[in-house]
């Protein structure tokens, strides 16, 4: 009688367990943002979501794009937010992600257009302007005139001075290589790319790493997104930020769902939340001073004024195909990387 009765509460013990794991979600999220805000966005959702479990890893764009390609079919992740959104767009356009569904009646435009151009497979979610930084320290140090346009960095005063990503790995850097291309034509973009090439230190893999290495006074300086400069200077770094007088590219960053995603629901349920005003308004709590792709969320006063600065018409569509980017990355490996110290 004993043996049955406690066989009978171990079964319903099991049951209960059972129905409990069953009920319990989870989304593996890629994060391609600063790992403070990537972090936040984890907690917030499990907040909100007590039911489900975030499983979170970080890592760039390019290295985010060469994981899906190598699990399409078997995808072991099933929502990728943030990052420069070419890379999205390329896995829209190789049918590794998929259509969210979400409503972007409330985003601004630039945010609609990537929802548009990948047939609603990604999704804006933030802006931010490239541009270069400088240590003033280290300049003044050395006498060095600091640079205002994108071919001052071809000077030779400049060697040895400047740190940017690898755009093979960094988002950051495939969007200065875009943007090169489009303000000056391809040849002349390599050959400039080349002479500043001569003048780097270091091809970093993230983008947000030299502007940090800026900031340190490890090198004098940087190229990357604005944003990222803006909060290092925030955080009493004497860096100088400039915004080349050539013009600039920009980045729209994204959120795309991979196709074949095994928690769907909670995926799609993820895009809407991080397409949400009030949480789209807490970036600047982790020092993302991005500008959001929300209407009604609010704009941080330390995030760059985007009107403000000279942009380029960037060209998303033509930047974010498959075949362009591997163009590029094949004649940068070829004709820049070497020209580096």
């Amino acid at each position: 009688m004993t043996s049955a009765k406690s066989k009978a509460m171990l079964t319903g013990v099991f049951a209960t367990l059972l129905t409990s794991t069953a009920l319990a979600g989870e989304v593996n999220v890629i994060c391609s943002a600063e790992q403070p805000w990537c972090d936040l966005m984890a907690n917030a959702f499990e907040a909100e979501n007590p039911d489900t479990k975030v499983l979170m890893v970080r890592k760039s764009t390019g290295e985010t794009l060469a994981q899906i390609r190598a699990e399409a079919g078997n995808p072991k992740v099933d929502v990728w937010w943030g990052g420069t959104g070419d890379p999205h767009l390329i896995a829209a356009e190789e049918d590794l992600t998929q259509p969210s569904g979400v409503d972007t009646s409330k985003l601004l435009g630039w945010a609609q257009n990537m929802h548009d151009i990948s047939d609603g497979k990604t999704v804006g979610i933030y802006a931010g302007a490239l541009g270069v930084a400088y240590n003033v320290d280290v300049l003044e140090d050395k006498g060095i005139t600091p640079p205002a346009c994108w071919k001052d960095l071809t000077d030779p005063s400049f060697a040895g001075e400047i740190q940017v990503a690898n755009p093979n790995s960094s988002g950051t850097a495939y969007t200065e290589l875009a943007t090169f291309v489009q303000l000056f034509g391809e040849d002349e973009a390599y050959r400039l790319l080349a002479e500043i090439g001569k003048n780097v230190n270091s091809y970093t893999k993230s983008g947000s790493a030299p502007s940090k290495a800026a900031a340190r006074g490890e090198t004098g300086i940087s190229i990357g997104f604005m944003h990222g400069m803006v909060k290092l200077a925030s955080d009493g770094f004497p860096l100088k930020i400039v915004a080349p007088c050539e013009g600039t590219g920009y980045e729209v960053g994204a959120v795309s769902i991979i196709k074949g995603a095994k928690n769907p629901e909670e995926a799609k349920k993820w895009v809407e939340f991080a397409l949400r005003a009030d949480i789209q308004s807490r970036a600047p709590e982790t020092g993302s001073f991005q500008v959001p792709s929300n209407s009604n969320a609010e704009v941080a006063e330390e995030s760059p004024e985007l009107s403000l600065i000279k942009l380029i018409d960037y060209d998303f569509a033509t930047y974010g195909a498959s075949e362009t980017r591997k163009r590029l990355l094949a004649r940068w490996d070829k004709e820049v990387k070497p020209a580096s110290n």
